[in-house]
């Protein structure tokens, strides 16, 4: 009788392993008897190998398991890939708990998965001293390029990276460099409309909760809502103005100082439908009926802006969308020739030098900044909004 190997508990034949065994490339130019520049050239599609070699070292490869190093064939082609998303996942950042984020985070990656790329998700510190640090990172893995969203855009490390004229773009963070955009929704446009609805509806004394001061997103609400109102000849009333942080907590706070004004108002616009939810919570609680005292609009269309009772009348966002933009501006962006300023003696940056791919140095005028790129909002009707008594 044959006797069987012994092996270690736990371990496997080769022949078991099957796929999970991955042929290198030179095993590859053996088992064809070919060199292995020939393996590389068969297997990129260059025209000069026979169309009998290119099948044999094709099936060979099948056979093998083999698969072409992703590290080698970006030192090749120049690009991995591969893009980095920065975004801060710490326990003690409040972004990662912000629902709309989340669904970013999905329309950023089904773009990149149809564009046939992968995301590198990479640590975030703000209390880095390396102003290099993400630069450094970026260029060690040699990524195509970086989105950002949900960190401080002000940071000498996030302002190194993008301004290095390495290809950035950035969801809601106003960044700018010789390759460096950002995407937005129209912030704008869908405050306005937010407080026109309200108009239709018959109300006069309409309220605003924004978000923090510092963010883009809560200055263009703002905004908006403070030109539908001069739009339609109301009031601006400071006390009608109150600031929050996109979170339930600050909704219920600042919609509990509402309800305690002499005047309180009949309807407000909140910038976004976590604070609108903690401010109908807190309406709920002082006994303002929504929305027979008190309408609420919000802003982004989250989950549970469906959910709550009565759901949520809101501006909706389209993540999907707006991920997708991220993407085709960053693919836009890694395709630009690397634009480098160079100042003279006098401090002007009145030239460039443009460097390909192949060192090629030539003298260029410096690149105007990418202009952002805005994505439409649309106002999802729900029950929060009744016509004013």
């Amino acid at each position: 009788m044959e006797k069987l190997a012994r092996r270690a508990p736990g371990t496997q034949p080769e022949a078991e392993l099957g796929m999970l065994r991955m042929a290198g490339i030179r095993e590859l130019a053996r088992e064809c008897g070919v060199s292995v520049a020939t393996v590389s050239r068969a297997l990129n599609g260059h025209p000069e190998v026979s169309e009998t070699t290119r099948r044999q070292i094709q099936e060979a490869a099948s056979r093998l398991g083999y698969r072409p190093s992703q590290s080698a064939r970006a030192l090749v082609r120049g690009r991995s890939d591969t893009v980095g998303l920065l975004w801060d996942t710490g326990y003690e950042a409040t972004g990662r708990r912000h629902p709309f984020l989340l669904a970013l985070l999905v329309g950023v990656k089904r773009a990149l998965s149809a564009s046939g790329r992968h995301m590198l998700l990479l640590n975030v510190d703000d209390h880095r001293s390396d102003e290099r640090a993400y630069l450094d990172v970026a260029l060690q893995h040699q990524l195509d390029g970086v989105v950002m969203m949900g960190v401080d855009e002000r940071h000498p490390a996030m302002r190194t990276l993008y301004g290095s004229g390495f290809p950035c773009v950035a969801l809601d963070l106003p960044i700018e460099g010789p390759r460096a955009t950002y995407v937005t929704s129209d912030n704008y446009a869908g405050a306005a409309e937010a407080v026109r609805y309200l108009h239709g509806l018959g109300h006069r004394e309409i309220a605003t909760l924004t978000g923090p001061v510092d963010s883009l997103p809560a200055t263009q609400r703002l905004a908006g809502y403070h030109e539908a109102i001069r739009e339609l000849g109301m009031t601006t009333r400071p006390e009608y103005v109150e600031t929050g942080d996109f979170f339930q907590d600050s909704g219920y706070a600042c919609a509990a100082r509402l309800v305690a004004l002499p005047k309180r108002p009949t309807a407000v616009f909140v910038a976004g439908d976590e604070m609108a939810i903690g401010a109908m919570h807190a309406f709920s609680d002082a006994g303002v009926s929504i929305p027979g005292d008190m309408a609420v609009v919000g802003f982004d269309d989250i989950e549970a802006a469906s959910l709550v009772r009565p759901a949520l009348t809101t501006i909706a966002q389209d993540p999907i969308a707006l991920g997708a933009a991220a993407v085709e501006a960053l693919l836009m962006l890694v395709d630009v020739p690397v634009v480098v300023d160079r100042t003279d003696r006098a401090g002007r940056a009145d030239r460039a030098e443009r460097v390909d791919r192949t060192g090629t140095v030539e003298l260029v005028k410096p690149p105007a900044p990418f202009p952002p790129r805005t994505v439409p909002t649309r106002l999802v009707s729900r029950q929060s909004c009744g016509a004013k008594r």
